[in-house]
């Protein structure tokens, strides 16, 4: 009852003086909103790396061979990766659950008719598909004979289908790939954007057919590689590692002439990215707390100089020191709560309004980012009101009902 009655009279003293009140506060809406806004866009962004990750091909990993920086990398003789390590790797690491090839050549004209297009091109083998994910729609996905063989066959994306302006009647009929025809046996299934790069923009071609329009790549090739398990991609790359330093002829000094890519790495490296921002985030929630902290005492301790007869008043007729600092303390919590619920709203509007932009993703506030910017302004309430309070709270009621 006492409490009840404490936080109406507050509401009464901060609606008195609504215009100061608000001006007081923008310090502690902008801190708020910062936090549900940056938090919920890194939420966001955490979630659609995952969903993309997880679009790669489950337990994916990648190896290209790269001279490693400094002298001992200077040291190393010819950087090379080519089919017979491939080979290798599927036949001497255990862990490892299907391989591919890899070839990307530049970016390469598509036409069909009097319609072009300039598409990204991938060079891979028949296990591709299933270690990206990439499934078939319409038609077939590349046959050990079409790799063996180097056929003249490819898979397109189904973006690649809108900008030729062609449909699934495409089956079976031929294209122009770099002034080569090609016969389309495949049609992807959409897998969307990632960051505003389609997935779905893009025509796969057998590795062996790449490796003869690009002969120069042939002891520089990418692989592509899917662990058992995904418990077991730890152990998967450790065998690459290990197999591929040994055909190499690395000794143990030596660093790798390579490097092997896991989806974790992937994450980590967001991850990295993600704490920068955090940090940021700490830094304007700081400053802004520092401000609007500053304001609630500045604003309390006026109100305390303007009601000192209030308090002589009130302490002549039996408050206690104790009910004098409970009063002011819940209209300096009352003050930064009722700034902290606006700028979550404010945040929630935000986030909203970000998520109808249709190269963003999709803003997730996760329930402790609105607990801690409520948390975050009724603590700057109790810190910044303390002082103010126990001013009231130890004046003397003889000087106070005196002050004119």
């Amino acid at each position: 009852m006492i409490a009840a009655a404490n936080v109406a009279n507050a509401l009464e003293q901060l609606w008195a003086h609504r215009l100061r009140s608000l001006l007081t506060v923008l310090g502690i809406v902008i801190a708020v909103t910062s936090t549900i806004t940056v938090v919920g866009v890194i939420q966001g962004f955490t979630r659609y790396v995952a969903d993309f990750l997880q679009g790669l091909g489950t337990n994916a990993m990648w190896v290209w061979p790269e001279r490693p920086a400094g002298e001992a990398g200077k040291r190393l003789g010819r950087i090379e990766l080519d089919e017979r390590d491939i080979a290798a790797i599927e036949i001497g690491c255990p862990a490892v659950l299907r391989v591919s090839a890899l070839v990307r050549p530049p970016n390469l004209l598509v036409q069909s008719g009097r319609d072009q297009a300039t598409v990204p091109i991938e060079g891979v083998s028949a296990p591709y598909h299933a270690i990206r994910n990439y499934e078939v729609d319409a038609g077939r996905p590349f046959s050990v004979v079409d790799i063996e063989q180097g056929h003249h066959v490819c898979v397109v994306g189904r973006d690649v289908l809108r900008k030729l302006n062609l449909d699934e009647g495409i089956l079976g009929e031929s294209i122009l790939i770099a002034e080569r025809r090609f016969r389309v046996i495949g049609i992807l299934g959409e897998k969307g954007s990632f960051l505003g790069n389609s997935q779905d923009d893009i025509v796969l071609i057998p590795y062996t057919m790449a490796l003869k329009m690009y002969p120069t790549v042939r002891r520089r090739l990418a692989v592509t590689a899917q662990a058992v398990a995904e418990a077991s991609v730890p152990e998967a790359r450790a065998q690459i590692i290990n197999l591929l330093r040994r055909r190499h002829g690395l000794s143990a000094y030596q660093p790798n002439d390579f490097r092997v890519l896991t989806q974790d790495e992937i994450l980590e490296t967001f991850n990295s990215l993600s704490l920068v921002a955090t940090a940021v985030l700490a830094g304007i929630v700081g400053i802004s707390l520092l401000v609007g902290g500053i304001g609630i005492m500045n604003v309390m301790l006026v109100s305390v100089t303007e009601r000192t007869r209030e308090i002589g008043l009130r302490k002549a007729v039996g408050a206690r020191r104790r009910d004098i600092l409970v009063q002011f303390l819940t209209e300096a919590i009352s003050l930064s709560a009722l700034g902290g619920s606006s700028g979550i709203a404010l945040g929630y509007g935000l986030c909203a309004l970000a998520s109808l932009h249709p190269k963003m993703v999709d803003v997730v506030v996760p329930w402790w980012a609105v607990a801690l910017g409520f948390g975050i302004s009724a603590g700057t309430g109790v810190v910044f009101g303390l002082v103010p309070a126990m001013k009231a709270a130890l004046l003397n009621p003889i000087d106070a009902l005196r002050h004119e």
